[in-house]
């Protein structure tokens, strides 16, 4: 297979790795992991990060949004009320358009609240937003987001924050075949493998926060993710061979001594 370009609303993107920028220690600390990883996209809670109020420490002193592209994210918002009021306020401020819809459905396990999320990409792909929609692994669902308008399909690998890793690969490979929307796995992402595991299943991309931002050495974490979803990438495009329950010698019988 010939390797697509990375493209999310006729925007091409050179990193397949999309790192969130909360639970850094410090702004310092999550620049230079930016940097590391390679990435091009961040995305941003606007309810939880300064990127306004010029009196503090703003994420635009560390990270350029001319330089990175920025996605304004909903976390944190239980209703699609909010979540939308959130992202017309990012709009505002940054006449940001694509961004990445998440509404949760209860504070302890952050699963996506599925109905508020198909209503919530309904009515802001109406008003001109580039939908990005975190959801969970259903098929099904993930067909309805896509043709209600979203640009791009985030399932979680598990819940968010967990490290879990890839719970239900069948899914992701069925969500693969049917759409034909940028397949991002968001949450879930433990360390390297599992976001080689994720390219491997044929994912467009991966975002990761947590398992960068709380290793106990980011920006060495960041580096790894960043050749993991490269080598995950490459592994997908060379074609696996086909599994067998036996052995099957390297080299064959003809001329054997």
């Amino acid at each position: 297979m010939i390797d697509k370009k990375f493209k999310i609303a006729n925007k091409i993107f050179k990193s397949r790795l999309i790192v969130g920028t909360g639970k850094y220690k410090s702004f310092s600390e999550c620049a230079k992991a930016i940097k590391t990883s390679g990435a091009d996209i961040v995305t941003v809670a606007v309810r939880r990060v300064n990127i306004s109020n010029k009196n503090k420490a703003r994420l635009m002193d560390y990270i350029d949004p001319k330089k990175i592209t920025y996605l304004p994210n909903t976390a944190g918002c239980f209703t699609a009320e909010d979540a939308i009021r959130t992202l017309r306020l990012a709009r505002e401020i940054g006449g940001w358009k694509l961004v990445k819809l998440e509404v949760l459905g209860d504070k302890r396990n952050l699963f996506p609240e599925m109905i508020e999320t198909l209503r919530s990409t309904e009515l802001l792909t109406k008003e001109g937003f580039k939908v990005m929609v975190y959801c969970n692994d259903d098929p099904l669902m993930a067909k309805r987001l896509e043709n209600a308008g979203a640009v791009a399909i985030m399932p979680l690998a598990a819940p968010i924050g967990s490290g879990l890793g890839i719970q239900n690969k069948v899914n992701i490979k069925i969500i693969r075949k049917q759409t034909r929307l940028p397949l991002i796995i968001d949450a879930g992402i433990g360390q390297a493998s599992d976001a080689s595991i994720a390219m491997e299943l044929g994912c467009d991309g991966v975002l990761i926060n947590t398992a960068i931002a709380k290793a106990k050495n980011p920006i060495q974490m960041a580096e790894a993710m960043k050749f993991a979803v490269i080598s995950g990438r490459k592994s997908y495009l060379s074609g696996r061979i086909n599994p067998n329950l036996f052995g099957s010698a390297s080299t064959t019988n003809k001329g054997i001594i």
